[in-house]
């Protein structure tokens, strides 16, 4: 088994956020969703600590809805179970930013920085600002990923880790009032901390209706706070296990690239894989990834959470 150590936080010489900026307006539209998704991976004496946070509203019309969906993993532990994931009123008919829960209180903006927490799970993450490393615009939809520095305190522990930030807006679509078909379709998502690098963001998926937006195969590779766009990125698919239906989980992968660095590569494979949902057909799963990560002529261990729609 690697041996982890511990991740550096590259909080020097991080590219600067867009603090400067403004907020980019919300479309003045009655269907409409808003999803701001963190992934963080840390560390202390105890070990590896993986924390995912899903915070999605929307508005149909006269409606307006808002859900969190939550995951923690203790490297010792497995699988913790959190409260607050589900449906919850959005009383205030926020969009814009997230809507407060009893189970999440969400301070700040990704471009200045994120306070999250949780008085019922007993933590609190505090988020350096982000930086805008990969963006796309479609038909007045936005998409945007970045990644920064992190300390999570859960219950008597002191996490130093990264945070990869997801930021996904569409109008005229509202999974949370809707039901759409083929929404997302063989998605892997791969959330990950390279030891002694930086941050390693990949998906890949077969949705015709989200690949204007967010792309099939898609990434980016953040070097010591220095974003590198990943150039020619193919995902290969090396190993799989079976669900209980008619579908099957990744387990393993394979990524190669080219940046200016040259030509990287991974080799990734799940270590510990929950299911969140099963619907014969397809499922929705959570898993802990390790891997090594091939940059400028050397290998680095990777950590990381991998999201699995099927």
């Amino acid at each position: 088994m690697l041996n982890w150590g511990v991740f550096p936080i590259l909080a020097v010489g991080e590219e600067s956020s867009a603090s400067s900026q403004e907020v980019p307006d919300l479309p003045d539209a009655a269907l409409l969703y808003v999803s701001d998704y963190v992934s963080f991976i840390g560390e202390d004496a105890q070990g590896h600590v993986a924390f995912a946070l899903d915070n999605n509203r929307g508005r149909d019309g006269d409606s307006w809805q808002a859900e969190h969906f939550v995951v923690l993993h203790d490297e010792h532990q497995g699988w913790v179970s959190l409260e607050g994931t589900g449906v919850y009123e959005n009383s205030t008919h926020e969009l814009q930013t997230i809507p407060p829960s009893s189970f999440f209180q969400i301070e700040g903006m990704p471009q200045t920085g994120l306070s999250i927490k949780s008085i019922p799970n007993n933590l609190t993450l505090s988020i350096e600002p982000i930086p805008i490393r990969l963006a796309r615009e479609h038909e007045g939809g936005r998409y945007w990923l970045g990644s920064a520095a992190a300390v999570l305190q859960w219950q008597d522990r002191t996490l130093k880790g990264r945070v990869i930030y997801e930021y996904f807006m569409m109008p005229e679509f509202n999974r949370l009032s809707r039901t759409y078909w083929g929404l997302w379709k063989h998605f892997q998502g791969l959330y990950l901390v390279v030891q002694g690098l930086g941050d390693l963001y990949v998906h890949s998926q077969e949705s015709d209706m989200m690949a204007p937006l967010v792309g099939t195969v898609s990434g980016f590779l953040a070097v010591r706070g220095k974003t590198e766009s990943l150039q020619v990125l193919q995902v290969t698919l090396l190993d799989h296990n079976q669900a209980w239906g008619l579908y099957r989980w990744p387990s393993a992968w394979g990524l190669n690239w080219v940046n200016k660095a040259g030509a990287g590569r991974a080799q990734l494979e799940i270590h510990d894989l929950k299911t969140m949902g099963n619907w014969v057909i397809g499922g929705f799963g959570m898993g802990i990834v390790h891997g090594i990560v091939h940059y400028n002529g050397q290998d680095y261990p990777a950590y990381g959470l991998a999201e699995l729609i099927m």
